[in-house]
C-alpha cells in the first residue's frame, strides 16, 4: 500500500508536510516549521533567513523563499536534498508523537500527492521524483535503525 500525502490538516499524515507546525532547534534557531527552514536556507548567510525564519506562516515563508527578487545561494542545487533530510530529521526526532506516526507506517511507500510539483512530489504525470517521500522514508529507516 502506498501512503499519499499532501495538507497538514490530514489526519495522520499531515504532519509529513513541511507545513506541519512542528517546531524544531537546529543551527541554533528555533524553527517554526521544515518549510521555513528549507525556504531560508536558500539565503544561508544573509539578511534573509532571520526574516523567514519569523514569518508568521509557513506559507508566508514559502512566497519569501520563492520570491526570485533574493539571489539564491549558488550551490543550492547541490544542497538542497541535504537541506531538507536535516529539516525533516531535527523535526522527527523533535517530536514523539510524529514520530510514532512516521514509524507506523512501516514499510510502505510514501508520496508527496501534488500535482504541481514534480520534484518533491509525485508531480502531474504521477511519476515525479517524489524526494520529499523518499527523505520521509529514509528518515524513517534512520529512526528505526536508532531504536
Amino acid at each position: 500500500m502506498t501512503i499519499y500525502f499532501y495538507g497538514a490538516d490530514e489526519v495522520p499524515y499531515g504532519c509529513f508536510s513541511n507545513f506541519s507546525v512542528h517546531g524544531f532547534d537546529l543551527d541554533g534557531c528555533w524553527w517554526p516549521t521544515s518549510e521555513h527552514y528549507f525556504q531560508a536556507q536558500k539565503f544561508a548567510g544573509t539578511r534573509h533567513v532571520d526574516l523567514i525564519r519569523r514569518a508568521a506562516t509557513p506559507l508566508r515563508a514559502a512566497q519569501w523563499g520563492r520570491d526570485r527578487s533574493r539571489p539564491l545561494r549558488r550551490d543550492w542545487d547541490r544542497v538542497k536534498d541535504d537541506v531538507m533530510r536535516r529539516a525533516v530529521a531535527a523535526k522527527f526526532v523533535a517530536h514523539a508523537d510524529i514520530r510514532a506516526v512516521l514509524l507506523g507506517t512501516g514499510d510502505q511507500e510514501i508520496v508527496e500527492d501534488t500535482d504541481t510539483d514534480h520534484y518533491w512530489g509525485r508531480g502531474r504525470s504521477g511519476v515525479g521524483r517524489n524526494m520529499l517521500g523518499r527523505i520521509l522514508m529514509r528518515t524513517r529507516s534512520r529512526l528505526r535503525a536508532a531504536g
